[in-house]
């Protein structure tokens, strides 16, 4: 036999034991030497636990099929109006070539239409007789099929989305999502921090925002702010209850493009009316108002901010009764904060109107976003320890933890942290990348919370004696 017949038969054998659609291996793992390893599919050696198929849904997924998405609640109520009439028109969203949503009620231009119906004799029936011949959702005890039109009728793959008492029912255990789904946020501020941190409370079952910021999404948010190019322009307001309604499309939105520091009535307003509040200012002014409002409404805040192009980094948490964001920082600021807008830094002075516009780009200093991460993700898990707070629940343990006032994180070993010792060799001497919380006394003569103002003993008004002025 030559050399190109046996070149043949053994691509004849090799076509005959091959099946595009099937792995032929398997991903076991050998608790001998700690590792995976391939088997051949079948094998009955003892080589370890077959954890997956290596193919599955990977490397060789299958073709793409239809996928068709519904709101549970939406098919109970369609269900409901069946009882009454013999179609319910339903409205179709193209969001790939091979997927749509389907929703009772319109919110956007629509793609589609179509109708529910619990009568499947309406899929013999001719489509094009129909004034809505796209798409049939049909309804029976409960349970939706859902039927496009293509070439003739074919099954979509249903794709449900939870009701908004399940829609986080993966998260109970370690969440109490029913009692965050009562509760309400304000958030002040969305930037980089405010954005990420509605977003993240939306996931984790928040039911209702108050959303205050007058900013519009620029050029210069971009590389840490959760907004896209397609956003630019837009009032972050906007942008972020688009994301909060995308994680959680039941969540309660209210939005204030406003300044907060322009209409102090509001904010009160919205203090009293909110659980937790979220500072997510870049400076003071608003900061000190925020924590005048907290103080007086009784309510819980948490403030949070970065520094020099994000090398570091603090949160603070007020509680009624505790100290406040002025026992904190007094008259003055504790470290250098960023700059990372010219116009709002000129508008609260931390750049001197006289600084020319080349110095002042100059001035402007953005970090990672992935330093700001942390700072993130401690104020999310503030908020979340503070809004669970009396309900036993997997992060009610942290409680025990985040006992602190005031909360410290550096991102690298430079400026402020410059003389902090690397991770390898600190021994008992404070490192970078991890938190170091302190505990803030209370200031007596704290003109926001203090019982008594202090004045200045120097002062002369007829001999008259301010020190200790009770309020």
């Amino acid at each position: 036999m030559t050399t190109e017949q046996l070149n043949g038969l053994a691509e004849d054998v090799r076509n005959q034991g091959y099946n595009p659609s099937a792995s032929m291996k398997d991903l076991v793992y050998d608790p001998v030497s700690g590792e995976f390893k391939q088997i051949r599919k079948g094998s009955t050696a003892d080589e370890g636990e077959v954890v997956t198929e290596m193919t599955r849904k990977g490397f060789a997924a299958a073709e793409p099929h239809l996928i068709a998405c519904l709101r549970e609640d939406e098919v109970r109520q369609a269900e409901e109006l069946l009882h009454e009439r013999d179609e319910v028109p339903a409205y179709v969203f193209r969001r790939d070539d091979d997927v749509i949503h389907i929703r009772l009620n319109p919110e956007e231009e629509v793609f589609s239409t179509g109708f529910f119906t619990s009568d499947p004799r309406r899929l013999e029936q001719d489509p094009v007789a129909f004034h809505s011949p796209d798409t049939v959702i049909l309804v029976e005890n409960g349970e939706a099929k859902v039927f496009l039109q293509d070439g003739g009728w074919k099954e979509a793959e249903l794709m449900l989305i939870p009701s908004a008492e399940n829609m986080f029912s993966r998260s109970k255990g370690i969440l109490e999502v029913g009692v965050l789904r009562d509760k309400r946020v304000m958030i002040v501020g969305l930037g980089s921090f405010g954005s990420q941190i509605a977003i993240e409370l939306a996931k984790a079952g928040v039911g209702s925002f108050a959303l205050m910021d007058f900013d519009r999404v620029e050029l210069h948010n971009l590389s840490r702010h959760t907004a896209t190019v397609n956003d630019l322009g837009r009032l972050k307001t906007n942008v972020i209850e688009e994301a909060i309604l995308g994680k959680n499309p039941y969540a309660k939105v209210d939005k204030f493009p406003v300044d907060i520091n322009a209409d102090l009535p509001l904010l009160y307003e919205e203090v009293g009316r909110a659980d937790l509040v979220i500072c997510a200012t870049d400076n003071n002014t608003s900061r000190f108002n925020l924590s005048k409002a907290l103080v007086e409404k009784g309510k819980v805040g948490i403030f949070g901010r970065a520094i020099t192009r994000a090398e570091g980094g603090d949160v603070f948490r007020y509680r009624p009764g505790g100290p406040c964001y002025c026992c904190l920082v007094g008259e003055g600021d504790l470290q250098e904060e960023e700059i990372t807008d010219v116009a709002s830094a000129r508008r609260d002075g931390r750049i001197a109107a006289y600084v020319s516009p080349e110095d002042a780009e100059a001035m402007v200093q953005v970090g990672l976003s992935s330093d700001i991460e942390p700072i993130c993700n401690m104020m999310v898990k503030l908020a979340l320890v503070e809004l669970s707070r009396g309900r036993e629940s997997g992060i009610s343990s942290l409680d025990g933890e985040l006992v602190w006032d005031y909360y410290m994180w550096a991102n690298r070993r430079e400026r402020h942290y410059g003389n902090w010792k690397p991770m390898p060799s600190a021994g008992g001497m404070p490192t970078i990348l991890r938190w170091y919380g302190a505990r803030i006394e209370k200031e007596e003569g704290c003109p926001i919370c203090g019982k008594t103002i202090i004045l200045d003993d120097s002062v002369e008004d007829a001999g008259a004696d301010y020190t200790g002025l009770s309020l």
